[in-house]
């Protein structure tokens, strides 16, 4: 026998949970402009340090500050900020559709508003996005209508998708936004195949791929790093660290043992970690990782650390697994107030301007939802045609499938 003690089994465990103190006592929160800015043709083992850290831009109070800081014109700043408060509008009245029965199911993005907008004005038209569930923000902030993501939630009969897929899987393709996936991980996968095409064919474009930490456990992930290091594909890979998949902590993902950020240090990629709530840390992130991407330096790997402050979706109950005040004690702040604090300090923005745009934000939500509902919802039954299965499928369609067209055709 082995004169031991007995081995222990680590499960991580959150810090809180229901009834007890909010506790972010494991996250370290560096000085904003603290983390030193490398070139873009750095080599990643010369940035390992930048994984472990948390480059922040926006002090407390609502300074830019530090060799991140970027160049942003005003009018840009005002931009983004109308983009976070209409998603947020956005949120707010699918989700009372939702409860209404007009729709079966919808996920928020509250609180992570700042990444999806910010990576949305920055990367280029032709750009491609392959994001989750929870990144509306890129489609308000490149304007796409209200009115066709409302219609696609509702799958009724103006929505493109024919109620094929999940309400809130959208698929703008002229917009740069790619059908989103349920199975997350997917979607690093066949962004780093995009941008692998897109370096072949020579062109200019590139991808961005997103999961949230919980797929950077999933066997995708690792297979999109392997082929992006070993290809330099030209992609910037997002980990939305969001602190909670559905109901498991963040340390199931392995998140209390490392950052996610690190994961890309074993492939050769550098790998930056950010506040995601902080809007000009996202945009200055996102054009260091986009402009390594375009001079032929290969991928980034970019974790933002941000917080789910609702629930999973609307068929999750996140009282039952973390305290219900754990959004108000969230150290990194609400990315909207952040960036309304930086515009005032600027001496560029107002409450009272504030509270207008909010107003402004909710009448254009309102009345899109208004248009939108005339076309359909789940309680008057005015979904996609079945017919419409047929369609948009094959752009020449096999013999067999218009024989049984033919034949439900004759049947109704």
């Amino acid at each position: 026998m082995i004169d031991a003690e007995p081995l222990r089994f680590g499960v991580p465990d959150a810090p809180a949970r229901p009834g007890e103190m909010a506790d972010f006592s494991y996250l370290d929160v560096p000085d904003a402009g603290s983390v030193r800015r490398p070139e873009i043709d750095t080599p990643p083992a010369d940035m390992r340090d930048l994984a472990y850290t948390m480059m922040r831009v926006l002090d407390d109070d609502g300074a830019a500050v530090g060799p991140w800081s970027p160049e942003i014109d005003v009018a840009k700043l005002h931009e983004g900020l109308r983009a976070m408060v209409l998603t947020r509008s956005y949120d707010d009245r699918m989700t009372t559709a939702q409860r209404q029965g007009k729709t079966s199911f919808y996920m928020r993005c509250t609180g992570e508003e700042a990444f999806a907008v910010g990576h949305a004005l920055e990367l280029a038209p032709r750009d491609m996005f392959f994001p989750t569930y929870r990144q509306q923000g890129w489609l308000i902030a490149k304007r796409w209508p209200l009115v066709e993501m409302m219609c696609q939630v509702f799958s009724n009969e103006k929505d493109r998708l024919h109620g094929r897929q999940m309400p809130i899987m959208y698929s703008a393709r002229d917009f740069g936004f790619f059908s989103i996936s349920g199975n997350l991980g997917t979607q690093y996968v066949q962004a780093v195949g995009w941008a692998m095409a897109s370096a072949i064919k020579g062109d200019t474009a590139i991808a961005s791929g997103v999961v949230g930490e919980g797929a950077t456990a999933e066997a995708d992930f690792h297979h999109a790093l392997t082929f992006a290091t070993t290809y330099q594909a030209p992609v910037i890979l997002n980990i939305v660290n969001n602190q909670w998949a559905i109901s498991s902590f963040q340390g199931i993902a392995g998140g209390s043992r490392s950052t996610f950020a690190s994961r890309a240090i074993g492939y050769g990629i550098p790998a930056l970690r950010v506040d995601g709530n902080d809007y000009l840390g996202v945009i200055a992130a996102t054009r260091w990782a986009a402009a390594r991407a375009r001079s032929n330096n290969g991928p980034t790997v970019i974790e933002w650390v941000t917080y789910r402050a609702t629930a999973h979706s609307s068929s999750d109950d996140p009282s039952r697994y973390r305290p219900a005040d754990e959004w108000k004690a969230w150290p990194l702040g609400d990315p909207i107030e952040r960036l309304k604090q930086h515009l005032i300090v600027r001496g560029e923005w107002s409450e009272e301007q504030h509270s207008q745009l909010v107003a402004d934000c909710d009448a254009e939500v309102m009345s899109a939802a208004k248009e939108a509902e005339a076309c359909g919802t789940l309680l008057d039954g005015r979904v996609a045609s079945a017919r419409s299965i047929f369609e948009d499928v094959f752009k020449d369609m096999p013999e067999h499938l218009q024989r049984q067209r033919a034949q439900m055709e004759a049947e109704q």
